[in-house]
């Protein structure tokens, strides 16, 4: 992990190995963010991966290579990533394979370089998926393409995944990291507990209908407004022309 001011850029790094996971990366990853998510100096998360890989989930030769199963790992990253009360930016610099996929589609949102790959192998593998792919992948593609990505194991290149909305933006591969700490830049500059309330509302609000939704966003806007003093403080601390109140 590496810190530029209010962003840490967590990176996965083990190349050699396509950025698999091993038992206790996985276990290091959660005590990570952890750790980020009480530190009030972390205001954003690049997360991406060493080239030319961005991660290719479970290591399965650590799991062929056991005598016994493994120890399951609780939270998973997808967990973690979901449970997070901050933004993470997922950089996808390279394949972003199985449940490397469920990693960045367990991320707030996702930026592709051009060398970008997704593909989802659980079936041809002959495994279930288990860090949160088969609810979260149809509300990013839908359902029949996440049926065909998941059935085929056929690979998605950043643009038709920029297409199918699984990414935010393609962008060049030397632009990617930088383009990410932009964008973690600007979330910097948001009130942070409005950041983190937001989050939680778009979550709490995935895959409610439109009328539970509403409800969300007003039970979520009084509770705000709750503490009128806090509440000033917070606008006055807002920069800019434009202050307009709901």
């Amino acid at each position: 992990m590496t810190r530029e001011g209010s962003t840490s850029i967590v990176t996965f790094d083990r190349p050699e190995a396509r950025n698999a996971l091993t038992t206790t990366m996985r276990k290091d990853f959660a005590l990570l963010f952890r750790e980020l998510d009480d530190d009030d100096e972390v205001r954003a998360v690049v997360l991406t991966g060493s080239d030319p890989s961005f991660t290719a989930g479970v290591d399965l030769k650590e799991r062929l290579a056991g005598s016994a199963p493994l120890p399951l790992v609780r939270p998973n990253p997808g967990e973690v990533l979901r449970s997070f009360g901050k933004p993470v930016i997922c950089a996808v610099n390279g394949p972003c394979v199985t449940g490397g996929l469920e990693i960045a589609l367990s991320c707030t949102f996702v930026l592709a370089s051009e060398r970008a790959e997704f593909k989802d192998t659980h079936a041809r593998l002959g495994i279930m998926p288990g860090w949160g792919l088969s609810a979260l992948l149809p509300r990013a593609v839908g359902s029949r393409v996440a049926a065909e990505m998941a059935l085929t194991g056929r690979v998605v290149d950043a643009h038709e995944a920029l297409r199918l909305g699984l990414v935010n933006a393609v962008v060049t591969h030397d632009e990617l990291v930088p383009a990410a700490r932009e964008r973690a830049t600007l979330i910097a500059g948001a009130d942070g507990g409005a950041v983190r309330a937001v989050i939680a509302l778009y979550r709490r609000g995935d895959g409610a209908t439109l009328e539970e939704a509403l409800v969300y966003e007003r039970e979520a806007a009084d509770a705000w407004r709750t503490d009128a003093a806090s509440s000033l403080e917070r606008l006055s601390n807002v920069t800019g022309k434009d202050r307009t109140e709901k």
